[in-house]
């Protein structure tokens, strides 16, 4: 039996984004997920889908941003070593920001609001590493401060966590947190097809 979403009884649109109306925001394609403690199950297939979204973006002149967790050095997340750098399938080029965090919501003490207030976009096109982490604190972030975001399913990916002692997997996680943001803090979309 289908549900209704909060989306649906708030009366909220759900047309996804257009690339040319939008900014893309492009969260934590580091390094950190693609190998070693940190190494996210489907990294590959969604790092492609996201390659395949920015170049999209760029050829419709979408405002691109980079969001980058930076946890300090010593850490899987030091963004002045390799391991914490921008994966280079989706590296920025000259003129696109790069926003550095430490939080999961890309907004919280960063400058990314900002950016996209310049920007002027209202529609925010997201993905990146984690699904169940940065991606959906940052589409809430977004909603909350007044945005619409469409978030690109395939392009985003996770891990497998334990919950009070229930392996939960990294499919189950991943379609868990996109369920929770397409109940009210935007839409989602299965890949960058579905976007105009």
């Amino acid at each position: 039996m289908p549900t209704t979403t909060l989306r649906a009884l708030n009366g909220l649109d759900e047309t996804p984004a257009t690339l040319a109306a939008s900014t893309l925001i492009l969260i934590d394609y580091q390094n950190t997920y693609v190998r070693g403690v940190m190494e996210l199950e489907g990294w590959r297939e969604a790092l492609d889908a996201a390659a395949a979204l920015l170049a999209r973006a760029r050829a419709a002149g979408a405002t691109v941003i980079h969001v980058i967790n930076d946890g300090g050095a010593g850490t899987p997340y030091d963004v002045r070593a390799e391991i914490g750098r921008i994966h280079p399938a989706v590296a920025p080029v000259e003129g696109e920001a790069v926003v550095v965090k430490q939080a999961p919501d890309a907004f919280v003490g960063t400058g990314l609001g900002a950016l996209l207030d310049e920007a002027g976009h209202q529609d925010v096109v997201v993905a990146g590493f984690m699904t169940h982490m940065c991606v959906a604190f940052t589409a809430a972030g977004a909603f909350l401060r007044g945005n619409r975001p469409t978030v690109v399913a395939d392009a985003c990916a996770t891990r497998p966590l334990a919950s009070a002692g229930t392996r939960v997997t990294a499919a189950q996680l991943h379609r868990s947190a996109l369920a929770t943001i397409g109940d009210l803090y935007g839409v989602v979309v299965e890949s960058q097809a579905a976007l105009s």
